[in-house]
């Protein structure tokens, strides 16, 4: 699972300073784990995304923003609390859900929103 910086972030996902509008610069849907070290449910959630993201390799892409490190995303996407899992399919608009959500609530939402099967 790659860790995002600015800079990879606007290269993988959304150029937000070149675009006003959601672009998705990606070629296959993502997930985004927005979280910090310190937070206990984010400690959760990381061992169910790195089995996500082997059983959806080359499906799905899983990255994680330490939110301490890259305010700046932290603050483009308004982050409030964390562990918040930002959910990116091919030609939509991105949806965000919060807290530490189970594995089977993770993979609905491949389904349903980024509509990826295994």
């Amino acid at each position: 699972m790659e860790h995002l910086t600015a800079d990879t972030f606007k290269e993988k996902v959304f150029n937000y300073e070149k675009n006003k509008d959601w672009t998705f610069e990606g070629n296959i849907p993502c997930i985004i784990d927005f979280y910090a070290d310190w937070c206990g449910p984010c400690k959760m959630v990381a061992p169910v995304l790195e089995e996500l993201s082997k059983e959806y390799e080359g499906k799905v892409n899983i990255y994680k923003v330490d939110t301490e490190a890259q305010q700046e995303l932290a603050g483009l996407f308004g982050i409030r609390s964390i562990p918040s899992i930002l959910f990116v399919p091919m030609g939509e608009q991105p949806q965000m859900a919060m807290g530490a959500l189970p594995k089977e609530s993770i993979e609905d939402a491949i389904k349903n929103v980024l509509k990826v099967e295994k």
